[in-house]
């Protein structure tokens, strides 16, 4: 077993390339033996902060650790989950998710077999579509 603190992981700044507003990341690494096919992140948005619209090549699942995590698929209305809920994303659904308006939202991204490939950013019409 092993333990892996959050004042150990390594802190980056989100790339404003793929995020609108601030956040970070916390890749967590060597907690699965090397795998390229499995990758873990503890994400962190402040409020309205996102990714931009992009796809995975495989399954991504979302972790909603704290906060009100907004999201949407394209095609259908923006959601909302909370912590303990678990958002799935298929492969090649063009999404976006970040934290909602109220305040700052962290989550758990594990990547399967995924590359991700990034678009256009969320306009602020797109994030406020309810």
């Amino acid at each position: 077993m092993n333990v892996f603190p959050l004042a150990t992981l390594s802190r980056e700044s989100s790339d404003p390339a793929n995020f609108t507003g601030p956040g970070s990341l916390r890749r967590i690494e060597g907690a699965l033996p090397a795998d390229p096919r499995v990758n873990v992140y503890r994400v962190h948005f402040e409020a309205r902060s996102r990714t931009n619209w992009h796809t995975h090549s495989g399954h991504q699942m979302l972790f909603i650790v704290e906060g009100r995590c907004r999201y949407q698929k394209e095609g259908e209305p923006v959601g909302e989950a909370g912590p303990g809920d678990l958002i799935v994303v298929e492969p090649g659904e063009n999404h976006w998710h970040g934290a909602a308006p109220g305040g700052a939202m962290t989550h758990i991204a594990l990547n399967v077999n995924a590359v991700t490939s990034w678009g256009d950013p969320v306009s602020e019409d797109e994030y406020d579509a309810r």
